[in-house]
């Protein structure tokens, strides 16, 4: 299963289109980020183009798509699987295998691994609304049956 057109949407709404790299926004420095949240070997000042953005995301959404094919034993549809990818395009492969929201899911609780995504709301020790936000549409997403 990879990230629908729908969840990579997602991403794109909450992460925004930056061309030139920024620190980040909790902590004023490193990681650098670019394009739509692209971290890996950003460094200051960096300039990229779109297209640059496109392929970053597709990157580090194959990433993103083999954490989850690794580490979820039990059944997805494709929006939890585009509401997985959302998070831990977010909060890091790392964080989402220690997380509490993995281990309800991997027993079967997806009511309770949805209501996990909530916890998620902090940078730094600080409440972010715009991560509130974002967990609020991830769990939507999460808990909203695909048509048949």
């Amino acid at each position: 299963m990879i990230t629908s057109n729908n969840g990579r949407r997602l991403i794109q709404q909450h992460e925004g289109l930056e061309l030139t790299a920024y620190p980040d926004p909790a902590t004023g420095a490193a990681p650098w980020t670019i394009g739509y949240g692209h971290t890996k070997g950003v460094t200051p000042g960096q300039q990229i183009t779109r297209e640059q953005a496109e392929q970053f995301l597709i990157e580090d959404l194959a990433i993103v798509a083999n954490t989850i094919t690794a580490n979820v034993k039990v059944a997805l549809n494709q929006n939890q699987f585009d509401a997985l990818s959302s998070f831990i395009f977010n909060v890091g492969s790392g964080n989402f295998t220690d997380s509490t929201l993995l281990k309800k899911l991997n027993i079967g609780d997806y009511d309770g691994a949805a209501d996990e995504f909530l916890r998620w709301d902090k940078a730094a020790g600080k409440v972010m609304p715009g991560l509130t936000k974002r967990r609020t549409a991830e769990r939507q997403l999460f808990l909203e049956p695909c048509p048949s």
